[in-house]
């Protein structure tokens, strides 16, 4: 390192009050990670400002994991969140192969297929056309897979996340998708379109066209950050409503047809089989569905008294009408208090207050959306189902407190 010739006084103090003020920065920053005892706050200088916000040392929260390599499943902590919007780094998370690393200065979209003129975008193109933002949720098909519609035995100590987690909302941006078919123009022969991803499985499914001109869109960015890649960085598909394996990631390939493509996806998986031997495929839209957060497994209720029953509904039809809480296990029914704001294809927070009184009981949910469609019990969602089925389980959720207060989940006192 070359040094000046001339050092002044000032820039002397400048240079050793700025090594100080690091050397001061680092010790408190690394006290306050180190902490586990608050004390006085009043007394000890705090942590400075760090490039990248941290929850606080006393907040637990994380994701549940299941892997299978090469496929692997995170689920939200529902019972642990508040509000509508899941934090990105919770949001879950459905793999089939892994997670591709793609650098985004590469990324090229292709549109071609039914179309009068075939073109490829970057990154930066899909940038320069008009964007949008919308909140919405999005929930893979098998979510409730836990509570399989076919299963003879359903655990009563499992929590939200394990039963709900492969459920998220969160506010994405991007383009319209129809927006980039009047680009490439489009013909009026085409019917479906396939989207193909860019992981190692290379995902694959067919949309109908009627979607794409409605509401589909290609979004690049979540809850106002670029798309993590977890969540199809730089740029995946975006189906609101529609069942999340639809809404493909890392997406690299539109083609555009007068037929489905009948790929894997949609023929030997999320298909439903039905009890007279056939399999109802194409059943995109997720239906009406409510789930009790608070109060759930592992939850004891400590005596008797007030206490706010709380939960997430939504439905991929539209907007959610009404929820109804039970705590009778469904002998009576009453309304819900419905936060706003109330959007379509998103999730409402709703809220019920109960007065306890000690004895055994069950908590139930239900929704009604703005269609009229109603979340159903387990013998009207398994009816007319073959064997193995468990796509789109939106049965209502029971959860038994005992005289102790111990809540546990009840479905298969409901089977």
């Amino acid at each position: 390192m070359k040094l000046p010739n001339r050092l002044s006084r000032r820039s002397v103090l400048k240079t050793g009050s700025a090594l100080v003020a690091g050397v001061v920065t680092s010790n408190i920053n690394e006290s306050h990670a180190n902490s586990t005892v608050t004390g006085d706050t009043t007394k000890t200088v705090g942590s400075l400002p760090s490039e990248l916000g941290e929850r606080s040392a006393f907040e637990k929260i994380a994701r549940d994991v299941a892997i299978r390599a090469p496929s692997g499943i995170s689920n939200t902590p529902l019972e642990k969140l508040e509000g509508l919007i899941t934090p990105s780094d919770l949001h879950f998370e459905r793999h089939h192969a892994g997670i591709p690393r793609i650098n985004p200065e590469d990324y090229k979209l292709l549109i071609h297929g039914l179309v009068k003129q075939p073109l490829k975008f970057s990154l930066e193109d899909l940038k320069r056309f008009p964007a949008e933002s919308r909140l919405c949720f999005l929930e893979c098909s098998g979510n409730g897979y836990r509570t399989n519609l076919d299963r003879d035995q359903i655990p009563s100590n499992i929590r939200v996340s394990e039963i709900d987690g492969l459920f998220s909302v969160s506010e994405w941006t991007g383009v319209r998708l129809s927006t980039l078919f009047k680009e490439v123009g489009a013909k009026d022969s085409a019917r479906w379109f396939l989207a193909e991803g860019q992981d190692a499985a290379v995902m694959t499914r067919s949309v109908p066209m009627y979607k794409a001109w409605d509401d589909a869109m290609l979004v690049y960015a979540q809850n106002g950050e670029a798309l993590r890649p977890g969540q199809g960085y730089p740029v995946r598909l975006l189906l609101p409503g529609w069942e999340g394996n639809m809404s493909v990631k890392w997406l690299r390939r539109i083609e555009l047809s007068d037929t489905p493509f009948m790929t894997r996806e949609e023929t030997s998986k999320y298909s439903d089989a039905m009890d007279d031997g056939k399999v109802k495929q194409f059943s995109f839209t997720m239906g009406p569905k409510s789930l009790i957060t608070y109060p759930t497994y592992p939850a004891v209720l400590q005596g008797k008294g007030w206490r706010e029953i709380q939960g997430l509904a939504w439905s991929g039809n539209g907007k959610i009408k009404e929820v109804q809480i039970s705590t009778d296990g469904g002998a009576r029914w009453h309304s819900a208090s419905l936060q706003e704001p109330l959007l379509s294809k998103c999730a409402v927070r709703f809220r019920y207050m109960w007065d306890w009184d000690g004895k055994p009981t069950t908590l139930m949910s239900r929704t009604i959306d703005e269609t009229g469609a109603q979340q159903p019990s387990f013998q009207e969602a398994r009816a007319g189902r073959g064997p193995g089925t468990f796509y789109h389980n939106n049965v209502i959720r029971p959860w038994h407190i005992d005289g102790g207060g111990q809540l546990t989940f009840a479905l298969a006192n409901y089977l």
